[in-house]
């Protein structure tokens, strides 16, 4: 094998037009199988900031806004979700073009058929664009993740024509657009900072007397801090407080001024937020998980690529399929190191990085479906797998030259010819050798194939249908107390970028622990109900409208409130009509009264009287907690707060295992306004499975349901529910569950109360600022 690129391989054309029509191929694939709407986890939450121009979580990603907010008044679709997603399918299109220049590249000295080499590229493309997790996030614009990969291709290419001819007259100028694209990709996502290491170590290894010129290094490092300018943006926008201000990263409490922009507090607030001290993330050298256990953190997901199992079902093909495809990768690796070692300088590095070097750096818990048999360990609320991405979509270029490698093998057993190239007499494998051993490419459509269930998001609304479910589930300017991701970022969506029931505040516990969110109520302005787009059930009532926020306190005031407050006896709480007891050792953190429960506890004594206030049903005991459990009434998704009666009436019955159940309305609800259900039960799968307490409230809300009418004499329409609920069950795969469902006549009253999503399931203490 050559070890070095020959003058001539330098010369060469990149095939410019078969990288664009393969980058096109991928496109139409992400196209067919895009989401039309928005999905779980942060999907809401960056949708909506790209709508309102907003600031997402800290850091607060100000490109990805920016860009986002292009692509949101784009006429490109018909809905904002859609356009927002077709960001993510383009940037990941594009990487995949990208990936297919440079494994081009890399072949120029092993094939003199340009054929040959475009083969190559385009299995490159395939192999990393159909891998599980990318595929899956080009589909659906969940973070910033696809935009990351993009910046790294691009800077990936330019490396490799860089290495091409380091002294050649665009050189400098290349590697000053390199710097600016970091520092873009920094703005985005720390991730665009990935490819930093890697042209570092390519520069000093292929031409070190580069790092010497000082004008040449003043004027990238120029080019990254102008690259990370839209940083500052983030003080501007927050001042003027748009409806998603995470984190807000300004002293103006008001308006935008000189002085408070320009200001000591201003600065705190943004060096907080850029550095993301809210989350609070321990140093590196205390690991949170053995490295052994992030390494096999990265194997699962390694696994996910090239078969998606998510019940389980193949785990011998499963594992099968990700040795057959790391081999390749590593001997991929081997050959690029043969063939091109100058761009193997800068791609070798940067798979380093992307993959040992960033395990290493991240320091994650045990993942949430890594080794569900270990018990008392602490793990990730969801599966991070789309934090290697990046190293995923890029082993596509080395699995593809092993797989070329192992094609050119295949074909010199076949039949072998001599031929002259460059006055030397060189053996390859015959044009017809290598068509009859061509079937073992197939190998890089088996991704393809086996991910395309799993991966497409084709025709899925149901997280849209379920934030529409929950927030009608409300009554006309409720509060609605929500614990976790996928109980409030789809509300955000929801109100923010469809205009479905403003009307409702949403209050999230986790964030109500910051003082910027607790400012955010306060602020919100109170919006008109829309009885015309709203539920029936709603009509033909007056619901005054309130002329404030559900926290009755000024933005100082609110500011005040502490961290916590330390109980080491029962307190007793009065709001209104509402009297609880509050047991220190049955609160989340025992013997500690967070300042979220101290906000929520006073939303009750606020405004009780003025407007309606729920708890997201995806809480689960965080009623009791507060030792309002007996004050809580079922209705549809949500328990509203409510003075029980006396006696029982008819549509009001006390449930075993349930509480309070407002029947008529959850039947109204059920029958006649959601939609969710219906959404899910026509899914195939739920293949994240932190999530899956979503679907599962939907089957616990129709069990609950079914049974009242059960007992009330409806056994018409408790068997219609009850058909309902198996139906989301079976979608989702509750097996279990489903089951328990055929093994009895009737639901029994343990499933009744909903757990909540995985990510709820304990709330976060959120870190404040001192």
């Amino acid at each position: 094998m050559a070890t070095t690129s020959t003058p001539s391989d330098l010369d060469y054309r990149p095939s410019y037009l078969a990288a664009t029509i393969t980058g096109l191929v991928v496109f139409a694939l992400y196209l067919v199988t895009l989401a039309p709407s928005t999905a779980m986890w942060d999907t809401s939450e960056y949708i909506t900031a790209a709508t309102v121009l907003g600031l997402p979580h800290p850091p607060g990603n100000p490109l990805f806004v920016l860009i986002g907010r292009v692509f949101a008044v784009l006429p490109i679709a018909g809905s904002i979700a859609v356009r927002i997603n077709m960001l993510a399918a383009i940037s990941s299109a594009v990487s995949a073009a990208m990936w297919f220049l440079i494994t081009e590249r890399v072949l120029v000295s092993w094939f003199a058929a340009r054929w040959q080499r475009i083969v190559g590229g385009a299995l490159a493309a395939l192999i990393g664009a159909t891998a599980f997790t990318v595929w899956n996030q080009s589909v659906v614009n969940e973070k910033v993740y696809t935009v990351s990969l993009l910046g790294i291709a691009l800077i990936s290419w330019l490396m490799v024509r860089w290495s091409d001819a380091p002294d050649g007259r665009r050189a400098d100028r290349t590697l000053v657009l390199v710097a600016y694209l970091l520092g873009l990709g920094y703005a985005n996502h720390m991730a665009g900072m990935l490819a930093a290491p890697a042209v570092g170590l390519a520069v000093l290894i292929v031409r070190p007397r580069t790092a010497l010129r000082w004008k040449l290094l003043v004027a990238c490092i120029a080019a990254l801090v102008f690259g990370i300018t839209p940083f500052a943006m983030q003080p501007i926008r927050a001042a003027h407080f748009p409806a998603l201000n995470e984190g807000e990263p300004t002293a103006c409490r008001t308006e935008l001024t000189l002085s408070c922009t320009f200001s000591t507090g201003t600065k705190d607030a943004f060096m907080y937020n850029f550095n993301r001290g809210q989350y609070g993330k321990p140093d590196l050298a205390e690991r949170q998980a053995p490295f052994s256990a992030q390494l096999g953190m990265w194997w699962l997901y390694f696994k996910w690529q090239w078969l998606r199992d998510a019940h389980y079902e193949h785990p011998f093909a499963q594992s099968v399929l990700a040795s057959l495809f790391l081999v390749l990768g590593l001997l991929g690796g081997y050959v690029h190191y043969q063939r091109d070692r100058r761009s193997f300088w800068y791609f070798g590095s940067l798979m380093f990085t992307m993959t040992l070097v960033l395990i290493y750096y991240l320091n994650f818990k045990y993942g949430a479906s890594q080794d569900p048999d270990l018990a008392g360990v602490a793990r990730e609320v969801r599966d991070r797998d789309y934090f290697y991405l990046w190293s995923f979509s890029a082993w596509g270029v080395w699995a593809a030259l092993g797989l070329v490698a192992v094609w050119d093998s295949l074909a010199s057993l076949i039949g072998r010819e001599q031929s002259t190239e460059n006055r030397v007499v060189v053996e390859r494998p015959t044009r017809r050798a290598s068509l009859l051993a061509a079937p073992v490419l197939l190998l890089a459509l088996v991704p393809l194939f086996t991910n395309w269930r799993t991966a497409s998001r084709a025709g899925e609304t149901d997280t849209r249908d379920f934030a529409r479910d929950l927030l009608n589930s409300v009554e006309p300017y409720g509060v609605v107390v929500t614990v976790g991701d996928n109980d409030t970022f789809p509300l955000w969506y929801a109100q923010e970028v469809e205009g479905i029931r403003r009307d409702v505040v949403v209050a999230n516990t986790s964030l109500l622990n910051t003082d910027w969110y607790t400012r955010q109520i306060i602020r919100r302005p109170v919006y008109e109900y829309d009885a015309a787009a709203g539920p029936a059930i709603y009509r033909g009532k007056t619901w005054p409208k309130p002329t404030g926020s559900p926290i009755h306190m000024t933005l100082s005031q609110a500011d005040s409130v502490p961290a916590y407050i330390q109980l080491d006896r029962p307190m007793t709480f009065q709001g209104g009509p509402i009297k609880a007891t509050i047991d220190p050792q049955r609160l989340s953190s025992p013997g500690v009264l967070q300042r979220a429960d101290i906000f929520v506890l006073r939303m009750i004594a606020d405004a009780f009287s003025e407007r309606p206030i729920y708890l997201s049903r995806t809480s689960a005991g965080y009623g009791s907690e507060l030792g309002i459990g007996s004050y809580l009434l079922t209705q549809g998704l949500a328990t509203k707060i409510f003075v029980p009666p006396a006696v029982q009436g008819k549509d009001t019955l006390l449930v075993s295992g349930a509480g309070w159940v407002d029947v008529a309305r959850t039947r109204t609800l059920w029958d006649s306004v959601f939609t969710g259900q219906h959404s899910i039960a026509s899914r195939r799968d739920w293949v994240d499975r932190p999530s899956v307490g979503i679907p599962y409230l939907y089957v616990a809300t129709g069990l609950m349901l079914s049974e009242v009418l059960q007992v009330t004499g409806d056994t018409q329409g408790s068997a219609r529910v009850m058909a309902d609920a198996r139906n989301v069950a079976r979608a989702v795969h509750l097996t279990d569950l489903l089951a328990q469902m055929d093994a009895q006549p009737a639901p029994a009253p343990s499933p009744l109360l909903a757990p909540a999503p995985a990510d709820t399931q304990q709330r976060k203490s959120v870190p404040l600022k001192p």
